[in-house]
């Protein structure tokens, strides 16, 4: 099922050139009418798979794997609460390498330091002392007193650069939960139940509905 066949339309005042009348009306697609999974399915961790998008895979391609229907493509990006494509499904090697070239402007600045970030540091009885990746200053230091009393100083930073740090960022975006489906159906029906107009004053039907046209209204 193709998510724009689904939604509704809106009955709009048509601005083309050809029109003849000012009441005459096209029919566009409502993009502001979105679906979203139901509260218990979306809380309900047996509902879903959870899945890591390697290289190259787009949604479309995924659907197709897991449902048997590209076209559900829009299932997998609604369950994932991704609106934006470009910016919420991971890049592919070299679109990852254009984004940073035009984030950073050069390739010397995509290897420049974006942040510093600690190692993790264990004492003699492999306890953490302090874990990886929290974000610090250069010059962050640490003490601690070890098992014969000996105060320990460490300085346990390493430079993440902006290479490193936008790599980190895109594979933390390969890691999607997927709605298993037996669910799909349920899914479809709440889906074709939101796209519905409840009746107003500018309800036409259950998939069209009317706006205000200000040439006649003259505002």
């Amino acid at each position: 099922m193709a998510y724009f066949n689904e939604l509704p339309n809106i009955s709009y005042p048509s601005l083309l050139p050809s029109q003849s009348k000012i009441e005459e009306r096209i029919l566009v697609k409502n993009l502001f009418k979105r679906s979203k999974l139901r509260s218990d399915v979306d809380q309900a961790i047996t509902a879903f798979n959870y899945y890591y998008v390697n290289e190259g895979i787009r949604p479309d391609i995924l659907a197709e794997e897991i449902y048997g229907d590209s076209e559900l493509d829009w299932v997998i990006l609604t369950a994932n609460n991704i609106t934006n494509i470009r910016n919420q499904w991971p890049l592919e090697h070299n679109d990852l390498y254009e984004y940073m070239l035009d984030k950073y402007g050069s390739e010397t600045n995509i290897n420049g330091i974006h942040h510093y970030e600690t190692r993790q540091v264990l004492d003699e009885y492999d306890r953490v002392i302090i874990p990886a990746g929290l974000q610090v200053d250069a010059n962050f230091t640490f003490k601690y007193m070890n098992y014969s009393n000996s105060i320990v100083n460490v300085n346990p930073v390493s430079a993440i650069t902006n290479y490193q740090y936008e790599v980190k960022l895109n594979d933390e975006k390969r890691r999607i939960k997927v709605l298993k489906p037996d669910y799909i159906p349920l899914f479809l029906t709440d889906h074709k139940n939101i796209m519905r107009y409840e009746k107003s004053s500018d309800y036409i039907s259950k998939t069209i509905k009317s706006t205000y046209n200000p040439r006649i209204g003259g505002v």
